[in-house]
């Protein structure tokens, strides 16, 4: 007993040591400065950006979809999972106590029974009432390095979350300057065809009248229908952007609510930030560094096979074959013990393991590194965007008050008799084209200042998750929603209002 004792101790005390590299962080070439800056960046990175843009519908959106999207639900769920990881493998370093409880009977066979003793009985009852401990002394540090990759994986599981949210914040953003963009462009596209129905009509009495030829009444037509065309498709993807926003809202197909019109929106300060400061600010590259944590540990578990596991065990209880006696002190049983089990031929298996760890390792480390190159690249591509859409717009403005001009000369010129309708009808054409491509490049500048705000990270992911955590995920409810979904969709007359 004093010998067990004495191993015990000595067990106990050697059990810092632990098998496998230390997480030592890796060296970054990191940028002094962006390729591109823009003029007036400014230090809000950490703010809810899209507040800037003043339009409440855009946050009640937003709001919405870090409360329903499913994607961040998902991603809580796993960060559930991963936190009970490490509570299960965590649990080793403890003692596990465990009861057992028993009673039993039986009987001996009659040819049996013959050679026992006068008065014995063929029936024989058991009872048993013990509780059992069984400790693996973490001697090398399997335990330790378990948990250490446990907690880097769940870290990674928040990361993970913070990527999406980070992702959805800005699709919904970008979404739903898309779908003004596109409003924009179908009231640009309706105010030209009730401008040229108006002429067609004009044309249509002219030529009536004998004033203007077939071949003039023919062009306006055709120039009619070529603003006509435009509308329909534009529609159809106005439909397509309001059902894709829908989804990310965490909602079915259907119509998405309006606020400010595009010209209205006030474009968020772009945010100032030095590369090295990404580092810290990405998700993607914190999930990155966590999961190259997660995998140097995963060595020293392998390492840990090639050393015995130890483990003690001990019992205590009551054992009797009469339920009276069972607590008495003549029915006590205790054990308790050491056990050493460890490997001597494997075939290799350990070898393996411990190769496949390290080369794990690896990929994660060169996963890490390209992690921080993309993101540098995407910061810097955002930043190019951001300058050369501006400068665009400002001189796509300049040429949409150009061909103003230009169709109002034209018109006047007409007017005199000094120019064919045809002139008239090109300056309006391009005049057209222009207003609709200066619609669309300014929601792709009002989007790329979304991009940039999501290529820089920062501490506004945390402000979004504070939103999304305001409401606690309920799968009957979910199930309930899904079902009267599904029950809507059979009945013929929900049908026919879609």
């Amino acid at each position: 007993m004093r010998m067990l004792a004495v191993l015990i101790i000595a067990l106990i005390t050697v059990t810092g040591c632990t098998v496998g590299p230390d997480y030592v962080k890796p060296g970054v070439d990191t940028p002094e400065n962006w390729r591109f800056s823009i003029d007036d960046a400014s230090g809000t990175v950490n703010a809810q950006w899209w507040e800037q843009f003043n339009d409440p519908v855009l946050d009640a959106l937003i709001n919405q979809a870090l409360i329903n999207n499913k994607d961040v639900r998902i991603a809580a769920a796993r960060i559930e999972e991963f936190a009970a990881r490490v509570d299960i493998i965590r649990a080793g370093f403890y003692p596990q106590i465990g009861y057992d409880a028993a009673a039993g009977r039986d009987s001996t066979s009659l040819d049996a029974a013959a050679g026992l003793p006068a008065g014995t009985s063929r029936i024989n009852d058991s009872y048993l009432a013990t509780l059992n401990v069984g400790w693996e002394l973490d001697v090398w540090g399997r335990i330790r390095r378990s948990t250490e990759a446990a907690r880097a994986q769940l870290l990674a599981a928040e990361e993970v979350r913070s990527t999406v949210i980070l992702t959805l914040v800005s699709s919904v953003a970008t979404s739903y300057i898309n779908l003004l963009s596109l409003d924009k462009q179908l009231e640009i596209a309706k105010r030209t065809l009730e401008s040229r129905g108006e002429t067609v009509e004009l044309f249509q009495t002219k030529f009536e009248g004998g004033v203007v030829s077939a071949l003039e009444v023919a062009q306006i037509k055709s120039e009619y229908e070529q603003a006509a065309v435009r509308i329909p498709s534009l529609e159809r993807q106005i439909a397509l952007q309001e059902n894709a926003l829908s989804i990310l809202l965490g909602n079915n197909p259907g119509p998405i609510p309006r606020g400010k019109p595009l010209e209205a929106m006030t474009p968020p300060v772009a945010p100032a930030g030095m590369p090295s400061e990404l580092l810290a600010r990405r998700p993607d590259i914190r999930r990155a560094e966590q999961e190259l944590i997660a995998a140097n540990a995963q060595i020293g578990v392998a390492r840990a096979n090639y050393f015995p596991t130890i483990s003690l065990s001990g019992l205590f209880g009551y054992a009797s074959t009469e339920l009276s006696d069972l607590l008495s002190s003549s029915s006590e049983i205790w054990g308790i013990g050491a056990d050493a089990l460890g490997p001597v031929f494997t075939g290799g298996l350990t070898a393996g393991q411990v190769r496949a760890s390290e080369a794990v390792q690896r990929q994660a480390l060169v996963g890490y590194t390209q992690t921080i190159q993309t993101a540098f690249r995407e910061v810097d591509d955002a930043l190019i965007s951001s300058v050369k859409y501006r400068e665009e717009l400002a001189a796509q403005q300049r040429r949409v008050d150009a061909l103003i001009d230009y169709a109002r000369y034209a018109q006047i010129r007409y007017d005199e008799g000094q120019v064919s309708y045809i002139e008239v009808l090109d300056s309006e054409r391009r005049l057209f084209d222009a207003e609709l491509l200066h619609t669309q490049t300014m929601g792709e500048m009002l989007a790329s200042s979304v991009g940039v705000y999501k290529a820089m990270g920062g501490g506004w992911v945390e402000q979004a998750e504070a939103v999304a955590d305001e409401v606690d995920y309920d799968p009957e409810r979910e199930q309930n929603e899904s079902f009267n979904w599904g029950m809507k969709r059979t009945q013929p007359s929900a049908v026919a209002e879609q």
